[in-house]
This record gives structure tokens, C-alpha cells and sequence, in this order.
């Protein structure tokens, strides 16, 4: 008995904060599942005819909302059960030996109240886990396993949303002013139209408006910071990214965050770019000019090389030559493929 004592008193659900350690559905903290326990200790009793408990609060809090149970309660009905005095009848120590005994095996899951917080918020955790549970298939024959065994920088699910955002868009709405145009791309990256904050602190004036910052590069939150350290060449040494990443990522295109990375090195296999060599993380999709009526048609193309979306925008786009330097980037490689094949057509 002293050590289950000491094995439920260790318990996280019994520190000071009575917060759920998951702040929204549908995820079911171990204090959720304690107080569905802790109810069914308290039904048992009163079936067996047994000495009831003061009241129902012995087992659960009160705030039924959180569904949080009250540390102080199950001490004192601990202590009770421990030392058999408190007048209660044995069918109600069993009870509440069932209960503790489900809450030790429920303590043993529970994250520590101390778990760091998302940045951008309740539900948006960063971290790997949050972002590798999705799906088994990310689309163009790669797995989600796959992906994050090359590259475990990926942010999974964020980037399976920003992919399905990008090919949602069609031709049509990828045909019209460039200004337009570009904000639907930032849009479909998961990232915010900035402009009037610094270079490096989340502006996003220059994403895909020159032939190299073209990639949306969806990553989790603790590589954000990772540089480049002459990994990738042509890019500066330190590249630091991450407070730009943090500020200018979209929440709600999931965990995680998205930076237009450099596309230099991609025309090589396997792709020796930023986001692949920096960040250790897949594209969602990149951005190639067509080779062929004068680099007035681009193509969005996923980590595989598959076509997502097209259009032929109008206005004050990337001058040519930043156009072709980008297909000329890409040329090679499997990034370039959709865009060789209309190029084939033409």
C-alpha cells in the first residue's frame, strides 16, 4: 500500500495545477479518464450498500467543464484507504483501490503539466508527434513513414494542408494579376502577406517574386532555427530563419511552421536545397516557370515532382530573366518534369 501511495502521489494529475494536460477536444486527458474512474468507484459503492463518502466531490472536481480531478480529494480518501480507518465499509476500500490503482496506470501516459506550449497557441504543437500523425499515404506513392525517415524535419500534417491548398487553386485564379496571384500563393504556403516589417523578422515581400525563394517548406518548429553551415551552396553561411518562420506562419494551416526557402541545389537528386539540407524537411510544393513561351506559365509541383496547379499570370511579375534562372535551377531534376512537359506540348 505505501508504495501505490507513493506511486500515485507522484503522479502529475496530483501537482499543484488542475489544468488537463490537452486543452481541446478530441483529445482525452488522463485526468478525464481518472474522473469517468472515479465515477464508477462512487456507483459501485452506493450498490453495494456500503458507507457512502461525504460526497460525490471525493472522486471528481467539482468543475465538471475540465473534467480535472482534485488532488486534495483522493489524498485525504489515500489516506483513508491506506490506514482501513475512515468507518467505510470494505466494498467501498475496494472501490477506491480500483480507482487509485487505474489512476497510477493512467499517470504512467500523462504529460507533465510543465509540457512547453506551442507558440502559436493551444493545438498547434510543433513538435514531431503532433506532426507525424496523419495519414499513412501524403500523396505521389510517398508515405508519411518514408518522408520522415529522409527527412524528420517535416511537418506532416502542415504540409499535406498547404499541398491540398495549392492544388485546390485553379488555373483560372492562377491567370490573374500577379499581386493576386502571389497573395493565393503566400495563402497556400500557410503563410502571411508582410511587408512592412524587417527583412528576417517574417517579412515576406520576396517569396515567390525571384527565381530562388520559391519553396514552401513546411517544417516543424524545432528545426526552425537550424542554419545552413555551408551545407547548401550559395546560401549564407548562418542563414537564420526561425524568427521570421514563427512570425509569419499561418496557425491554422497546422502544426509546425512554412518559410519560401531558397530552391538552389534542387535540380539534383536527392535535392540539395535548403529545405532538404538546412531544414531536414520535404516541400509541400515548389514553384517552376515553364521553359517555353517565354516563361509566362509557371507550375506548382509537390515533393515528388507531381503537378498541383498551374497559371499564367499578367502585371508586374519576376522579370524573365529571374524566371529562367528558376526553371534553369530546377532543370534536371524531378522538380522540373511537369514543366518540361508543357513545354513538350508547346
Amino acid at each position: 500500500m505505501q508504495s501505490l501511495t507513493r506511486a500515485v502521489r507522484a503522479c502529475p494529475l496530483f501537482q499543484a495545477s488542475s489544468k488537463p494536460p490537452c486543452a481541446k477536444p478530441p483529445c482525452t486527458s488522463a485526468s478525464t479518464r481518472l474522473s469517468a474512474v472515479t465515477e464508477r468507484a462512487f456507483a459501485s459503492s452506493t450498490r453495494s450498500g456500503g458507507p457512502l463518502p461525504k460526497s460525490k466531490s471525493a472522486f471528481t472536481s467539482p468543475r465538471a467543464s475540465q473534467a480535472s480531478v482534485k488532488p486534495s480529494h483522493l489524498r485525504a480518501q489515500l489516506s483513508s484507504v491506506s490506514s482501513g480507518g475512515g468507518g467505510s465499509g470494505s466494498s467501498t476500500r475496494r472501490a477506491l483501490l480500483a480507482s487509485i490503482t487505474a489512476a497510477s496506470v493512467f499517470c504512467t501516459f500523462a504529460p507533465r503539466s510543465s509540457a512547453a506550449a506551442s507558440p502559436f497557441g493551444a493545438g498547434s504543437d510543433g513538435g514531431k508527434m503532433s506532426s507525424s500523425s496523419i495519414g499513412a499515404n501524403t500523396g505521389g506513392g510517398a508515405s508519411g513513414d518514408d518522408i520522415l525517415s529522409r527527412y524528420p524535419g517535416t511537418a506532416l500534417s502542415r504540409m499535406e494542408n498547404c499541398r491540398d491548398r495549392a492544388a485546390s487553386l485553379k488555373e483560372e485564379q492562377l491567370s490573374g494579376d500577379w499581386e493576386d496571384v502571389r497573395g493565393l500563393l503566400l495563402w497556400a504556403a500557410g503563410l502571411r502577406d508582410l511587408r512592412d516589417v524587417p527583412s528576417g523578422r517574417g517579412n515576406t515581400g520576396h517569396c515567390f517574386n525571384d527565381f530562388n525563394h520559391v519553396d514552401a517548406t513546411t517544417m516543424t518548429l524545432d528545426v526552425t532555427d537550424n542554419e545552413n553551415r555551408g551545407k547548401v551552396e550559395g546560401i549564407a553561411f548562418g542563414n537564420k530563419l526561425g524568427p521570421g518562420i514563427r512570425v509569419a506562419s499561418l496557425p491554422e494551416a497546422g502544426p509546425g511552421g512554412t518559410w519560401c526557402t531558397c530552391a538552389l541545389g534542387a535540380g539534383q537528386e536527392p535535392p540539395a536545397d535548403v529545405a532538404h539540407l538546412q531544414f531536414q524537411s520535404a516541400i509541400a510544393w515548389k514553384l517552376v516557370w515553364v521553359p517555353a513561351g517565354g516563361f509566362t506559365r509557371f507550375v506548382l509541383v509537390d515533393e515528388t515532382g507531381k503537378q498541383l496547379a498551374t497559371g499564367v499570370p499578367t502585371g508586374r511579375m519576376p522579370g524573365v530573366s529571374e524566371r529562367q534562372r528558376n526553371y534553369d535551377t530546377m532543370k534536371g531534376g524531378r522538380f522540373a518534369r511537369a514543366a518540361d512537359a508543357y513545354a513538350a506540348e508547346l
